[in-house]
C-alpha cells in the first residue's frame, strides 16, 4: 500500500490551513512561473496526477480542455476538489499513481504538481506517461527540488538563538528515500538528482522545453519567511513534449 498522509485527519487538518490550499492557484509560490510553461489547454484531454484540490484540473478546464481527469491517492483532497473545483468535463478518481492504466494516445496533456516526489521509481512512471501521451502531447510537472530533498529534514540549521545559519545539502547523489518533517509530522519522500529528473524524460522519448527554477514572487516576499526562500531552490518545474 503506497503511503497516504494526507487522509491522516490531524495533517489533513493542518495542510488545509496553508496559504495555498486557502487561496488556490494565487496561493502557491510557484504558480505565477508554473502557469508561464503550461500549454494551450483548447480541446485537449488533460490527466492530473496528484491532483489534490483540483486548482489545475479547474484551470485546464477554463481554458479550452474538454475532458479533465483528476487523480489522487488521498480521498480526503479529492472531497475538497469534488466541493471547490468540479465542473461539467472534470472527474476525480481516488488511485495511487503508479497503479492507474490507461491506453495509448489517451491524453493530449499530462500535468502533476509536487507528487513524484512521493513516486519511488521515476523512470517507471514516466515510461508509462509516454505511452498515454499522444505524439507531440505536453508533459508539465513540478517537483521538490534535488537540493531541498538531498539531506532529507528539509529544515534549515539554526544558531543557539535560533536564527537560521544556512541550509543543509549532503548525500546528495545517493538517491533514494528520505523521512522529512513536514507540517509537524514524519512524511517519506524520495529524493533524486536533476540529472535524473531530466535525463529519464530525454531516454523516454520527451524533449525539454523548460528548466525553472521558481524564486518567490515579488508581492510574496513580505509573508512571514518568504525572503529565506531566495536563500535556496525548494522547487524544479519542467516542461516536455514527447516526440
Amino acid at each position: 500500500m503506497k503511503e497516504n498522509k494526507y487522509d491522516n485527519p490531524v495533517f489533513f487538518e493542518k495542510y488545509s490551513q496553508m496559504l495555498r490550499s486557502q487561496k488556490g492557484l494565487e496561493g502557491a509560490g510557484e504558480w505565477s512561473e508554473l502557469e508561464k510553461i503550461l500549454p494551450d489547454f483548447a480541446g485537449k484531454r488533460v490527466l492530473d496526477l496528484g491532483c489534490g484540490y483540483g486548482w489545475h484540473c479547474k484551470y485546464a478546464r477554463d481554458h479550452g480542455a474538454v475532458r479533465v481527469l483528476g487523480t489522487d491517492i488521498s480521498e480526503k483532497m479529492l472531497e475538497a476538489a469534488r466541493l471547490r473545483n468540479a465542473g461539467p468535463g472534470i472527474e476525480y478518481r481516488c488511485a495511487a499513481m503508479e497503479e492507474l492504466d490507461f491506453p495509448e494516445d489517451s491524453f493530449d496533456i499530462v500535468l502533476s504538481s509536487l507528487a513524484f516526489h512521493y513516486v519511488r521509481d521515476f523512470p517507471q512512471m514516466v515510461s508509462r506517461i509516454a505511452r498515454w501521451l499522444t505524439p507531440g502531447g505536453s508533459f508539465v510537472f513540478s517537483v521538490e527540488h534535488p537540493v531541498f530533498t538531498a539531506y532529507g529534514s528539509q529544515d534549515w540549521y539554526y544558531d543557539e538563538n535560533g536564527k537560521i545559519l544556512h541550509f543543509p545539502v549532503d548525500n546528495y547523489y545517493y538517491e533514494g528515500y528520505r523521512e522529512a518533517i513536514f507540517l509537524g509530522e514524519k512524511v517519506g519522500k524520495y529524493h533524486r538528482t536533476l540529472t535524473t529528473y531530466l535525463n529519464t524524460l530525454l531516454e523516454k522519448g520527451f524533449r525539454l522545453v523548460h528548466v525553472v527554477e521558481p524564486q518567490p514572487p515579488a508581492e510574496m516576499l513580505s509573508l512571514p519567511g518568504m525572503r529565506d526562500e531566495m536563500r535556496r531552490p525548494m522547487m524544479l518545474l519542467v516542461g516536455a513534449v514527447k516526440e
